[in-house]
């Protein structure tokens, strides 16, 4: 089976030859960059040249997916604020948001806009899905991602407020996370019109590590659960940080499958989930795969497998300049390695 089957069937729960080893985050390279003639700046402002950038993992290093956009500000820029997209900076240098559109709590009482699946980048991002699906589509899944609305909402505003007001004001926070809900279910049946097999919700403000268990199952939950619900094509819903209290949550939300980090022990996770739970994870994208040697990101591939996830997938976005060497030892010990499990 090709990669495009061997993931689709991992979604469906139908048994695969090896282990799988793909991402629904960023994972363009500095390497498929330079070798397109592409400069980094460019690639956030036209489609074409974000597919091909996201096609070149794949073709270069046979990963398993095709992954747009490849910025997190998509749903905040069409939401109204504004970004900085750096288009003449040289090097890496990643779109940012310059001006919240939330200043204060006074303006917590926004509208979701009516033509917000045609503001900003998101018909950008249509376009590009589109071109990588026609690209590589029959040989890898293509997938996307999205914010969560916690981790939106501290996009919008500044997100040392949106902590606090969480505790100290949650049912309008609540109210205001409920109202991200519905944006990025706009922006994410976009991604499904444009042909994504799956979508990765990303809850990354969301963490254990700031938030309790009780916060998230009474303030977080409830909007992911109105996202995932609302999805059609298979969902992962990833989080930051040590999320071993809040995984059986995490589940509850209705994702296909969760996605963890290294920082999550997955031995344990697999204990409270069970076997058939799909399970991603769980390295360290940039200390392993970025500034790691050969061998520790051989070993590491093989802990992920000895410790049980469904697919090997890294715990963040993989940053563009990883050694052309260890995406090349990832992809050989998967293969490997993979299949004995």
């Amino acid at each position: 089976m090709n990669s495009r089957e061997r993931v689709l069937k991992l979604f469906r729960k139908e048994p695969i030859d090896r282990v799988p080893c793909f991402s629904g985050m960023g994972n363009i390279t500095e390497t498929g960059i330079n070798t397109l003639g592409y400069r980094f700046a460019g690639i956030h402002l036209d489609a074409r040249q974000m597919a091909e950038t996201a096609a070149s993992t794949f073709r270069l290093y046979g990963y398993e997916c095709g992954i747009v956009p490849v910025d997190l500000c998509v749903e905040a820029e069409a939401l109204g604020c504004v970004i900085n997209v750096y288009p003449h900076a040289e090097g890496i240098l990643y779109p940012t948001i310059k001006e919240k559109l939330i200043h204060n709590e006074d303006e917590m009482d926004i509208q979701v806009p009516a033509d917000l699946s045609e503001r900003g980048r998101v018909p950008l991002m249509r376009e590009a899905i589109r071109i990588l699906k026609a690209d590589i589509g029959s040989e890898v899944a293509v997938g996307s991602y999205v914010l969560g609305p916690f981790t939106l909402a501290g996009q919008i505003m500044e997100l040392n407020d949106l902590l606090k007001l969480s505790f100290k004001k949650a049912d309008k926070v609540a109210k205001l996370l409920d109202l991200m809900a519905d944006a990025i279910i706009i922006v994410a049946k976009e991604y499904e019109k444009a042909g994504v097999d799956y979508i990765t919700v990303r809850e990354m403000g969301a963490t254990s590590d700031v938030l309790s268990p009780r916060v998230f199952k009474n303030l977080i939950l409830p909007p992911l659960k109105k996202v995932h619900s609302a999805l059609s094509v298979s969902s992962v819903l990833h989080i930051c940080g040590k999320t071993n209290d809040i995984v059986e949550s995490m589940m509850e939300a209705g994702p296909t499958a969760i996605s963890v980090e290294h920082k999550n022990d997955v031995v344990e996770t697999r204990k409270k989930l069970g076997d058939s739970a799909l399970i991603f994870g769980n390295f360290d994208a940039y200390n392993v795969l970025v500034s790691g040697t050969e061998e520790l990101v051989r070993s590491t591939m093989r802990k992920c497998i000895d410790d049980g996830v469904s697919a090997v997938w890294p715990g963040c976005d993989i940053w563009p300049t990883v050694p052309p060497q260890n995406m090349i030892a990832m992809m050989d010990e998967i293969k490997k390695y993979g299949g004995k499990k």
